[in-house]
């Protein structure tokens, strides 16, 4: 199988997440047309929405809609959109120019939002603790971010989750180090995790391994900040939505109604899925998105 290069590289030092939905009057089939003819470089990812691939007559396994969640006074919403596109480089300026040419090959779609996230040191949220500590080791990655065992035009294939969070960086400066650690679960000093945390902290409410069946990622992430503010695009890849959606529904405190430490200073403002189709000969793989 041959997934989108860009799934299983590091993150890069910039990119921008590009959100589109169908032109007025577009046709489906044209858009998706558009999506296959165009070549697919390494630095681009590719997402279809279940609303396009539903209009596509498309069925893959593993992937639905991102449901809005409700719990105990937060909240994650649901903000989909037909495709969404992470373009990314070294600089900004590189950035612009390959989100222009990839977007001049994309005419059945309308750009409806963007955010630019870049790096912060070694992978490092705004608040200075470290993103990603628990991503699988690079060897595993494809097993748990890749679709296998279903055919051509969905092995290589990959769930894409992105949400937008808005940090109150006063907030979080207000709190003492002890409280700021206890809300990830972390030392932010050496990253060490906190035996005695309590059960909202972070790394509790998401422990990949504590979930059944497990909810393991491959977590992409990336800081943002714009004049909306400032915060993390969550970025991650998994064979189905499964993982992504149990890790969520416990955040909001669905099961046992303990709400991640998170909320106390961050909310989510955006969130979706998109499928991101496999590559064959340098293009998208559709052969799953053909009406049947």
């Amino acid at each position: 199988m041959s997934c989108q290069a860009a799934i299983l590289s590091a993150v890069p030092p910039h990119a921008i997440f590009v959100f589109a939905e169908l032109a007025a009057g577009a046709d489906p089939l044209e858009a998706a047309a558009q999506l296959a003819a165009a070549s697919h470089p390494d630095h681009l990812v590719v997402g279809l929405g279940s609303t396009f691939l539903a209009a596509l007559g498309a069925d893959i396994p593993g992937m639905r809609p991102f449901p809005a969640l409700v719990g105990p006074g937060v909240s994650m919403p649901r903000t989909p959109s037909a495709l969404v596109l992470r373009i990314s480089g070294v600089d900004p300026g590189e950035v612009l120019h390959r989100e222009r040419a990839v977007l001049a090959a994309l005419s059945a779609f309308t750009v409806v939002d963007r955010v630019a996230g870049f790096m912060y040191g070694p992978s490092l949220d705004l608040t200075g603790y470290e993103d990603g500590t628990e991503n699988p080791d690079t060897d595993d990655a494809p097993a748990v971010a890749l679709l296998d065992g279903h055919g051509p035009g969905l092995d290589g294939g990959s769930v894409l989750a992105v949400q937008r969070w808005v940090h109150d960086l006063d907030a979080f400066g207000a709190m003492s180090r002890h409280a700021q650690d206890h809300t990830f679960g972390r030392e932010r000093d050496g990253n060490a995790e906190i035996e005695d945390a309590p059960e909202s902290a972070h790394v509790k409410r998401t422990a990949q391994e504590d979930f059944d069946p497990e909810a393991f990622l491959w977590r992409r992430s990336m800081p943002w900040r714009d004049q909306r503010g400032q915060g993390l695009v969550f970025v991650s890849f998994s064979a189905t939505m499964d993982p992504f959606e149990a890790q969520c529904r416990r955040m909001v405190g669905e099961d046992d109604g303990i709400v991640d430490a998170l909320f106390s200073f961050t909310r989510p403002v955006t969130g979706g899925a998109w499928w991101c189709p496999p590559v064959a000969d340098g293009r998208l793989d559709l052969r799953a998105c053909r009406p049947r």
